[in-house]
């Protein structure tokens, strides 16, 4: 089997079996792409079956030196993993090479937080004045308040919307759906930006479910989300590098901070592996600190 061919096959795997977004299957076929472009290097072309543990670690050490970080590379190697799995099912090989394959050595690092007075900042330095000041508004309360990946905020429907039980339905990676409980204070900003704004502008065909919309009509693009959130940072001297995932990390820091239960957060979050939210159980330097001069013998 040549490559093309194999990388096809797990692409439609990928989207009808495993149910996976188009970014998701867009970005597992680019790890594989990797694999084969090395493949290619060698004297003599390595098919994909043929592919073995010592090819691995020799590709490894090839992204390696290219220049690509631990954590880029462990990335890659969880796609080719699953690609070598969809071939072992396939009976398109019978042993998988990656068994024994180790992955990179990363040290993992803890994300980047806003205090809630940071947020509260942000959120003030919106001008409601213009027409797009109750919906900027709204992106940011709905990102803190429910800890939302930046695709789920632009995909969310009005239809998913519960308010009237404070609960909103979110669909996440590999269209998984989950629900996540609202704050009144997002709600409010919410209602403001549907009720007294949305309703101004010229909804494309197609778009008229979509909650946040620009003002062609059309859904927002996350570089949209992205650029807003780096111009109120501007706009107030913040000197931390934020984006969107920056109030998500901050919504299960501040939760976990203040005592919520570790699973409760998981199902928040949409995280299918419990040591995925146990990177939110960092405590803030400041209180480490205080308590130990308060409580250590030796300070």
């Amino acid at each position: 089997m040549n490559w093309q061919l194999a990388i096809k096959g797990f692409q439609d795997y990928l989207k009808l079996e495993r149910s996976l977004s188009a970014n998701s299957i867009e970005s597992y076929s680019r790890d594989i792409d990797k694999l084969k472009q090395f493949a290619e290097t060698q004297a003599t072309v390595i098919r994909p079956e043929l592919i073995t543990l010592q090819h691995l670690r020799d590709f490894l050490q090839w992204i390696n030196e290219l220049g690509m970080i631990p954590s880029s590379q462990a990335r890659i190697l969880s796609g080719i993993k699953a690609f070598y799995k969809f071939m072992l099912m396939e009976d398109l090989i019978t042993a998988d090479p990656t068994a024994l394959l180790e992955s990179p050595r990363i040290q993992r690092k803890l994300p980047d937080t806003l205090s809630y007075d940071e947020i509260n900042n942000l959120i003030a330095a919106i001008d409601l004045s213009k027409p797009d000041g109750p919906r900027n508004k709204a992106i940011l309360e709905m990102l803190y308040s429910c800890g939302l990946r930046v695709t789920e905020l632009t995909e969310l429907k009005i239809s998913n919307l519960y308010l009237d039980i404070e609960f909103i339905k979110v669909t996440g990676k590999g269209n998984k759906e989950r629900l996540v409980p609202i704050s009144q204070t997002a709600i409010t900003a919410l209602q403001q930006w549907l009720q007294y704004s949305r309703v101004h502008v010229p909804v494309k065909k197609g778009e008229e479910d979509i909650v946040f919309l620009n003002r062609r009509g059309t859904r927002l693009t996350r570089v949209f989300i992205f650029m807003l959130i780096k111009q109120l940072a501007g706009a107030i001297g913040l000197k931390k590098t934020i984006s969107p995932h920056t109030f998500r990390h901050s919504f299960a820091t501040h939760l976990i901070e203040g005592g919520a239960d570790l699973r409760a957060v998981q199902d928040m979050l949409g995280h299918e592996s419990i040591t995925t939210t146990e990177i939110y159980t960092h405590l803030d330097r400041d209180y480490l600190k205080s308590t130990i001069i308060q409580y250590h013998p030796r300070s």
